[in-house]
């Protein structure tokens, strides 16, 4: 070969460069790619009904189309055209129903028979129906179904968890994640908050990043909540009644799979439940009228007697007061953890109207503590008009939300007007700590 030929040099390297890539075997490619994931590219599901159009892509980006009998592997994203659906068994004899349009991964799964055996599903649009396996037994703590809003934690359950996008949502039904539980129970985490979904309910739990979302009033009220009704849009798949012959006998069924799986019956090993959170003694701290009823402008004097009544509302569920204590154009900030980092969320009187109303109605023992407290005049108010004051308070507040124990501070500040001789809030913000 001529150095000086550099075209040809070059060619000569490529030339390599693809040999050497042909020839290194496809499974050790894959097995490279997946370091981060040991359970990327094990078999997850064969495919047992299908009705339309269903593709599984791969990392890589290659798609196939299934047939029934077809595999699906961990890591592949599922996809069912619109009109489209089918039904996958999973290798713990559960139930994977991809609804019409729906979208998910299997991002890892390990039916062994072991304790250390899980099903982690991401739901990123559209519905499922999931029916649990043997799993769900073994390690419930790692079954789940993780959405772009919220975790949902599995107790042994058939269960249909929906991602409702922007493009669906309206005022009734907003953008999110919802779960209707057919049998057995689920567990719905988001924004720092649960909830428990019967058999028979729906949970919902608000997208935080999409734009315009909204949720429940203040840092007390900021947890997912269980619907008064089913969604319209829960509507039943084509092979529906099959599945539900399945559910009434997919405890046994998946039983008999793990024995036959472990070669004897292996009694489900002992969960242990987490302690509910301890309970803090909270002080009364009620401030009496006479530290409120200051001659002149006291910014201080109109924060106690705005908060007095506000913490009073919530305790008595007396919703009309917390509601006349807040403007019509009310603008409330939420800034709460989500994973790693944090959430702004942002909403308007209408949902604050209709949030609170869920909220109240979970709420039972409400205890709150306010340990520190400042106020002043806003920039520009004088003493004489004493017409806009900031107040911020730090809140200590724990009780039962949906049946589940909770307890957390947070930093609240509120910009006040007098209008018509009383103090509403125009501004609110809460800042978990």
């Amino acid at each position: 070969m001529n150095p000086s030929s550099p075209n040809l040099y070059c060619r000569v390297v490529l030339a390599w460069v693809l040999a050497i890539a042909f020839l290194i075997p496809a499974p050790a490619m894959a097995a490279a790619e997946n370091l981060e994931n040991a359970d990327s590219g094990k078999p997850f599901a064969s495919v047992w009904r299908l009705r339309g159009d269903v593709y599984a892509t791969g990392k890589r980006g290659s798609s196939r189309k299934l047939q029934e009998g077809s595999t699906v592997y961990v890591g592949e994203k599922v996809r069912a055209t619109p009109n489209s659906e089918a039904v996958l068994k999973t290798g713990d004899a559960g139930i994977v129903a991809v609804r019409p349009g729906a979208e998910f991964i299997a991002e890892r799964f390990a039916a062994e028979g072991k304790a250390s055996d899980h099903q982690i599903l991401r739901l990123i649009t559209g519905s499922l129906r999931v029916i649990s396996g043997w799993i769900s037994k073994l390690n419930r703590g790692e079954h789940q179904v993780v959405t772009p809003s919220a975790t949902i934690g599995i107790r042994g359950t058939d269960h249909e968890p929906y991602v409702l996008p922007a493009e669906m949502a309206s005022a009734t039904w907003q953008q999110g994640t919802y779960d209707k539980v057919n049998r057995g129970a689920t567990e719905l985490d988001a924004n720092g908050g649960n909830v428990v979904i019967d058999s028979g309910k729906v949970g919902f739990a608000r997208d935080p990043h999409s734009a315009g979302a909204r949720t429940r009033g203040l840092m007390t009220l900021l947890f997912p909540v269980v619907l008064a009704k089913v969604p319209e849009f829960f509507v039943p798949g084509g092979f529906d009644q099959e599945i539900d012959r399945y559910s009434e006998a997919a405890d046994a069924i998946s039983q008999k799979q793990l024995d036959a799986r472990v070669g004897k019956v292996k009694p489900a090993p002992v969960q242990k439940v987490a302690p509910a959170p301890e309970t803090i003694a909270v002080p009364e701290t009620r401030i009496s009228e006479a530290q409120v009823t200051d001659k002149g402008c006291s910014p201080l004097a109109i924060g106690r007697a705005w908060l007095n009544r506000f913490d009073r509302a919530i305790e008595g569920r007396d919703i009309k007061t917390i509601l006349d204590l807040f403007a019509p154009e009310i603008v409330v900030k939420a800034i709460v953890r989500s994973g790693g980092g944090t959430s702004t969320l942002e909403f308007g009187r209408v949902e604050f109207v209709q949030s609170t109303l869920d909220a109240v109605t979970g709420l039972k023992d409400y205890q709150q503590r306010r340990v520190s407290l400042e106020a002043a005049l806003v920039e520009g108010e004088s003493v004489t008009s004493c017409k806009r004051v900031v107040v911020t308070s730090m809140a200590i507040e724990q009780g039962l939300m949906n049946g589940r124990p909770y307890h957390f501070e947070a930093l609240e500040e509120y910009r006040l007007e007098q209008r018509k001789g009383e103090w509403v809030a125009v501004k609110a913000q809460t800042t978990q700590r």
